[in-house]
């Protein structure tokens, strides 16, 4: 019998009003946290701003006493059960890791010890309501919907059948995504990255590495793009921005992402289902394609999906590997195949993100060494998978080094670090500690160089973003994982996962910056997958430590309890996506940094024409939303959109375009909302001297 069945009978109030309740104290708590467009971290605003604010705390309040109410028969179960699995260490160790994520780090001390507490109450009272909804559902009839949608924990349940499920997820985040990519990005990128990795992309598909450089560089200055004497071009990896070509070259750039994200949940869900029973492999991919983190980075123009996908093809590859020498005894030639395509595919990750490519190529690594591979060295051959493994990754990444030698001249000098040497300090992107390490970002970077305080503050911020992020939780998107590591459940697979949290967070631990506010922790990215198996594992685990192993009934106490916190954990992925996702869409991203496609709509309702159109502004958001609207050759007989950074810069681009009319158009950042045209079409002389004293 489960420990919530003796309370069950004193609760009244039917599941769907706690149901209710949760969503509506989730979307009065985001009411109250300050993210907005703007490059920042979220932080909840502790001063009372007007009306909403006082409806807001109202809310809470209310769901706070309705949980105390609806819980008090719980506390001796839960008492009990916290006796019975948690050691004191295990408690407190619980305890801290809840109360130290809930909030992001804040330079101010005194802020920061105030927001704790905050988040820490409204994320118990989540917890309350959810253990109320529990402990009022109908187990019997959910148990029935469970088995059929998520399977069982039995081993080797469904083995060698065409699994559906995870085709249904990933059609929700083709969907889902792609709709965002509408809707709320606007098909327009939006962090600086994007910007150049979009250009990159166009210039590609129209079969250019390079770009001659243009007539007027000052008038066409951008971030992340080198200028030489004779060319310009992005400096970032090539391996996003190839791929970016083909959506580029079909007219879809913005559709690229959503289908790597649909991909992905069939590829982990393949790598999943290969280490776990169907329950978890299938309630894990559910949660990784609901997840708001994987979703909106399924819905930019970022690098991580890709990144990703390569290193979950590689994953497939050894899942395959340790399959046949677990059922087989031996490695077959077609395995052996698929494990060096499953090398090019770690090597491609490299292209993406030089960083990731080392950390999956360590992990793949190990993960495909035989077992207890340490007494095998008399024995090379067993090796053999790991050798090819290994091939294929440095075959697949040997394609910078003549990439490298195109773009500077020698296959050892990435582009990008040629960039950081030629317009900051030379060996400030460096990995390593230093006091010479980072860009001067003072916003995003609190310390000066990078020591073992960045290391702290930086894992702070991802964990805690991972916290929001992963699955926007009213509990905090961890609290699964944590209960998984106090109960000390852990399984052999479970190690594999927590193996990929270490050393993704170890390696980024050698660079001076955190990743920023844009998209989560998108640095940690490729912990994603694990972090919902993880999570899929701690649900069921719950559920088993609340099980008792006497007694007549223990089976359907068995289903009874899982079913509990099944829908416990359902019923928090269900209110994040009413609530979460569609806050932080018109939240955060639409608009997100000032960046906004208004020059695209301009253009269609003045017909601009053959014009040259000068942007005033800062060089991002404003330059940087219009710039991507160029076409690759600057002859071109349509709107060129030029930087009004200068006098210089002006009298540069007009002596190079005489013969075009001339428009001005005001960046949000001078105009206070979005882009407006303020005068034109003007002659060229006219333009010289517009707006100058």
């Amino acid at each position: 019998m489960t420990a919530l069945h003796p309370a069950r009978r004193h609760l009244v109030l039917p599941a769907w009003f706690w149901l209710l309740l949760l969503v509506a104290g989730q979307g009065a708590s985001l009411s109250l946290i300050e993210a907005g467009t703007r490059v920042s971290y979220q932080h909840y605003r502790l001063v009372v701003t007007g009306p909403a604010t006082w409806v807001a705390i109202g809310v809470l309040v209310a769901q706070g006493v309705a949980v105390l109410a609806g819980v008090r028969h719980l506390w001796p179960a839960v008492r009990l059960w916290s006796q019975r699995n948690l050691s004191p260490v295990a408690r407190a160790a619980l305890v801290i890791a809840v109360v130290v994520t809930s909030a992001t780090a804040s330079r101010d001390a005194g802020f920061y010890a105030r927001e704790v507490i905050v988040s820490t109450l409204v994320q118990l009272t989540a917890l309350g309501n959810v253990l109320a909804l529990a402990a009022s559902v109908d187990v019997r009839a959910l148990e029935l919907r469970f088995r059929r949608w998520l399977g069982t924990t039995e081993p080797g349940e469904g083995s060698g059948a065409v699994d559906r499920f995870p085709l249904w997820c990933a059609a929700w985040v083709l969907v889902s995504s792609a709709a965002l990519a509408l809707w709320s990005y606007q098909r327009h990128p939006h962090v600086p990255d994007e910007v150049v990795y979009l250009l990159q992309a166009r210039y590609l598909a129209d079969g250019m590495l390079t770009m001659p450089l243009p007539p007027a560089p000052l008038a066409f200055n951008l971030d992340l793009m080198y200028y030489d004497a004779t060319r310009w071009f992005s400096p970032v990896p090539p391996g996003w921005p190839f791929v970016l070509a083909i959506g580029a070259w079909a007219g879809v750039p913005w559709l690229v992402n959503p289908i790597l994200g649909a991909a992905n949940v069939l590829l982990a869900h393949g790598v999943l289902a290969s280490m776990y029973e169907r329950r978890v492999a299938r309630l894990a991919t559910l949660l990784l394609a609901m997840s708001p983190w994987f979703v909106f980075m399924s819905m930019n123009f970022m690098t991580h999906q890709l990144t990703l996908l390569f290193a979950l093809l590689g994953a497939a590859a050894v899942a395959r590997l340790r399959a046949d020498r677990a059922h087989r005894g031996k490695v077959r030639g077609s395995t052996l195949t698929l494990t060096m395509l499953g090398g090019v595919a770690i090597g491609g990750a490299s292209l993406v993100r030089p960083l990731e490519g080392l950390a999956t190529a360590l992990l793949l690594g190990l993960w495909s060494l035989p077992p207890r591979w340490w007494t095998q060295f008399t024995r090379p051959a067993s090796f053999m998978p790991s050798a090819v493994l290994a091939l294929g990754a440095a075959a697949g990444g040997a394609v910078v080094r003549p990439y490298n030698r195109l773009m500077t001249g020698d296959p050892s000098y990435f582009p990008i670090m040629a960039y950081i040497d030629k317009y900051y300090v030379k060996g400030s992107n460096d990995l390593g500690f230093g006091a010479n390490r980072g860009l001067g970002w003072s916003g995003l970077d609190p310390f000066p160089g990078h020591g073992p305080i960045d290391v702290v503050v930086n894992a702070n911020l991802n964990v805690t973003a991972i916290g929001i992020e992963l699955l926007g939780w009213a509990t905090g998107s961890l609290l699964a994982i944590y209960l998984l590591f106090a109960l000390r459940r852990l399984r052999r697979e479970d190690w594999w996962h927590v193996a990929v949290l270490v050393v993704i967070a170890g390696i980024h631990s050698l660079y001076w910056f955190s990743g920023g506010p844009d998209f989560g922790a998108r640095y940690w990215y490729l912990v994603i997958v694990s972090c919902a198996a993880l999570t899929a594992r701690g649900v069921v685990a719950v559920g088993d430590s609340l099980t008792s192993p006497a007694g007549a009934d223990g089976v359907d106490a068995m289903a009874g309890a899982q079913t509990r916190v099944t829908t416990g954990a359902l019923a928090l992925t269900l209110a994040a996506l009413l609530t979460f996702v569609p806050w932080r869409a018109i939240d955060k991203y639409y608009h997100y940094r000032g960046m906004r496609p208004d020059v695209r709509e301009i253009d269609m309702q003045r017909s601009l024409g053959r014009s040259l159109v000068f942007i005033r502004g800062k060089r991002h958001p404003d330059y940087a939303s219009a710039v991507i609207y160029n076409p690759i050759d600057l002859a071109a007989a349509v709107p060129l959109y030029a930087w009004d950074a200068s006098p210089e810069a002006r009298a540069e681009a007009l002596r190079v375009y005489a013969d075009r009319p001339v428009w001005f158009i005001d960046g949000p950042t001078r105009s206070g909302a979005g882009f407006a045209v303020v005068a034109g079409p003007l002659t060229a002389e006219q333009a010289l001297h517009f707006g100058q004293p």
